[in-house]
């Protein structure tokens, strides 16, 4: 099942602060694993799955969406029942 991109619009409409959901590095998957993760559960295209799994191989997180915490919060959970490690923070924290 592929997610429907978010809007700015729906971030104005919500009164919730925006968040973003960070995805963390392990020693555990595989490239391809993560990259068909982020592209099933995010709705990332492959190439920005794959800059998104080298990012997180070499400085250990990247932020891979932006977006309203219930969504991103949903995502969340599906990666990590997926094996990933991710978590949903305010966007204006820090990695």
């Amino acid at each position: 099942m592929k997610e429907s991109p978010l809007h700015n619009d729906d971030q104005l409409k919500s009164s919730k602060k925006p968040g973003c959901l960070i995805l963390y590095n392990d020693d555990v998957n595989t490239f391809e694993h993560v990259i068909k993760s982020l592209v099933e559960v995010c709705g990332h295209d492959p190439v920005q799955a794959e800059q998104c799994a080298m990012i997180v191989h070499f400085k250990g997180s990247c932020e891979i969406k932006r977006g309203l915490p219930e969504v991103l919060n949903a995502m969340s959970r599906s990666l990590n029942l997926k094996g990933l490690n991710s978590k949903c923070v305010e966007a204006n924290q820090s990695l």
